[in-house]
């Protein structure tokens, strides 16, 4: 395969814990763990399977992972689409939402990259859109329906009161901002932690909700988080949650796009 430069992502061994972080934030499952003298580390499984949009920075803890222009194999969309049939095939659906998403204006040689790349996380990408009016003119002041406080992951305890017995939802951050009927949807009738999967501590979260699920007993669970790749993390860190807790509640995952409308999964 004849090599080109340019964009593809690096991994700093000597800074890796192999602590996994990135491999669930990797669209492109591009990423594995493989023992090494030094114990595990996060390595490139081959240059065609990583597409350089960076998809998987900003989760590292330690900031192993970074963006270099160097002289790599192309990315290859259809091998890449392969491997997670194989090795993730819940993944796929990810996958290809990470591929519409920079799919305009597309180079031959490169199916995902966009000559207007921000050339880091599909999340922080810039993009701004015209207001689409409401139907009705008349203006409705609604009732907020928090009923806890506090809401942060960070900050709840996982003995508050008003979770046991309740049914949870762990909700990103952003969906609230999004989604306009937010608190008759999500928030009515639910204990909630809110959080971020791509800047907060992914670890300190999966301990704390897996206790928060243990002590609780919920009679459900939901997950609400944004379309863009890094948000779907928040899934994988509540389903290993459960599974720490072992529990066996099913999780209900509903997906807001940035545009504010509700995904079907």
């Amino acid at each position: 395969m004849t090599k080109t430069v340019r964009k593809i992502i690096t991994i700093d061994e000597e800074l890796c814990t192999g602590c996994s972080e990135c491999i669930p934030n990797c669209p492109e499952q591009a990423i594995q763990l493989v023992e090494t003298p030094n114990g595990k580390k996060a390595r490139l499984v081959k240059d065609f399977y990583c597409d350089g949009l960076g998809a998987c920075l900003g989760v590292c803890p330690v900031d192993a992972i970074s963006i270099e222009e160097r002289e790599a194999e192309p990315y290859d969309d259809n091998a890449t689409i392969e491997r997670i049939k194989k090795v993730a095939p819940e993944m796929l659906d990810i996958h290809i939402k990470h591929m519409q998403e920079h799919a305009q204006g597309t180079p031959e040689q490169h199916i995902h990259a966009n000559p207007h790349s921000f050339g880091g996380c599909p999340g922080a990408q810039t993009l701004q859109w015209a207001k689409i009016e409401a139907t009705t003119t008349e203006s409705v002041r609604l009732q907020s329906e928090l009923q806890q406080w506090p809401i942060q992951l960070h900050l709840v305890s996982p003995f508050a009161p008003y979770f046991q017995n309740a049914d949870l939802a762990f909700i990103a951050d952003c969906t609230a901002f999004a989604y306009a009927n937010f608190h008759q949807d999500f928030l009515k009738g639910k204990a909630v932690a809110i959080c971020c999967p791509k800047l907060d501590d992914v670890q300190t979260y999966i301990l704390k909700i897996a206790q928060i699920i243990k002590t609780a007993n919920p009679k459900s669970i939901q997950v609400v988080h944004m379309e863009v790749p890094c948000c779907f993390g928040l899934t994988a860190l509540v389903k290993e949650a459960a599974k720490q807790a072992g529990s066996n509640i099913p999780i209900e995952e509903v997906i807001i796009g940035v545009k504010g409308d509700k995904k079907t999964v």
